[in-house]
């Protein structure tokens, strides 16, 4: 058999290297639209039902303007700031987890595991119960409280080069400290000012209001395209900090910048609608798995929030018992809580 010339050999790689790069394309397009089909299904789903149904003609019309003032009003002024703020929510807390996980390199790397929504529920609870403040002013609170906790966790997990274990282990302490003054807080508060902090606590959408929709999308206006700038980044940074450096980058500056980034899309999250459970945990893993492709699957780690957000409050809101909706943090706590188990016992076994 007449051996393969060096010329035909690199001809049969790079043929194969374009196949390749092809298959992940048209994956990565169905993916996205797949995602993007399902989240305007779950939104259309959310316009069209609850205790007054409309039907999809009804809601397209309140929302061009047409004269129907009870189902505009119902449309424009209750059900369309919940889901556009379930929207945002999904795609802050997304980023914020994909940014984590990819830059720490560790899947445990999520707002709410390393104390960043415990912070600022610290923040806000102090708000509510301390200063008796209520609106704008919890949420500036809760985005001081996250900050902060942000901060302290770089300036102690930073000795001499950052780590994801150093950054995880240092943000699960702190995460307990956190949680010890929200607990102190409570047991000394009055039992409606309770109920009230850990309905917030909880993670609900039920003070959606138009004003909260604006500050939120204004915050995503301003962090998203910095995100995409730096997506480019940290895909060099993945690759080390030597191989990183070499190319003219500087590792500890594109990880602060990372982190700051994914501290403000979780605070921003948190401070709109409560430290919604698991969700940044939750979505970027699901998105690279459905690509595999091991790439930082940005916009669809924020597709997958959307979808879970929307999803549970759907859910949250007709489909479990109770003449009262369930705030949608307890839904995405039991999806994220079977999650985190299995992960752990896969992570197991793997090691084995």
């Amino acid at each position: 058999m007449l051996e393969r010339s060096p010329l035909g050999r690199h001809q049969v790689a790079a043929a194969g290297l374009r196949a390749a790069r092809r298959r992940r394309r048209t994956r990565r397009t169905g993916v996205l639209a797949v995602l993007v089909a399902l989240a305007l299904s779950l939104s259309g789903a959310a316009l069209v039902m609850g205790d007054f149904p409309l039907s999809l003609g009804q809601v397209l019309g309140a929302l061009v303007g047409a004269e129907d003032p009870s189902a505009r009003f119902i449309v424009v002024e209750l059900r369309a700031p919940r889901l556009l703020l379930a929207v945002l929510v999904g795609v802050a807390f997304g980023l914020a987890g994909a940014l984590f996980q990819s830059v720490l390199r560790n899947p445990l790397a999520s707002p709410d595991i390393i104390g960043i929504s415990q912070g600022a529920s610290a923040g806000a609870v102090a708000a509510l119960l301390l200063g008796g403040l209520s609106g704008a002013a919890v949420s500036l609170s809760a985005l001081g409280g996250g900050s902060l906790v942000g901060l302290l966790l770089y300036a102690v997990a930073w000795r001499g080069g950052m780590t994801g274990h150093r950054f995880v282990l240092s943000g699960i302490g702190v995460a307990y400290v956190c949680a010890a003054v929200v607990g102190y807080l409570l047991t000394r508060s009055e039992v409606n000012q309770a109920q009230v902090a850990l309905r917030w606590m909880a993670g609900s959408l039920a003070q959606a209001e138009w004003g909260l929709v604006q500050v939120l999308a204004g915050a995503l206006a301003l962090l998203v395209p910095l995100v995409a700038l730096v997506a480019r980044r940290l895909d060099l940074l993945l690759l080390g900090d030597d191989q990183a450096g070499g190319l003219g980058l500087r590792p500890e500056l594109v990880r602060a910048a990372v982190i700051a980034l994914g501290v403000a899309l979780a605070c921003a999250a948190t401070a709109a609608a409560g430290p919604v459970a698991f969700v940044a945990f939750v979505a970027a893993p699901v998105a690279r798995r459905l690509l595999s492709d091991g790439s930082l699957a940005l916009a669809e780690s924020a597709l997958v929030g959307v979808v879970l957000v929307v999803g549970a409050d759907l859910l949250a809101q007709h489909l479990l018992p109770g003449d009262l909706s369930v705030p949608v943090g307890v839904v995405t706590g039991a999806i994220g809580g079977p999650y985190l188990i299995w992960l752990m016992s896969t992570g197991r076994t793997a090691a084995r």
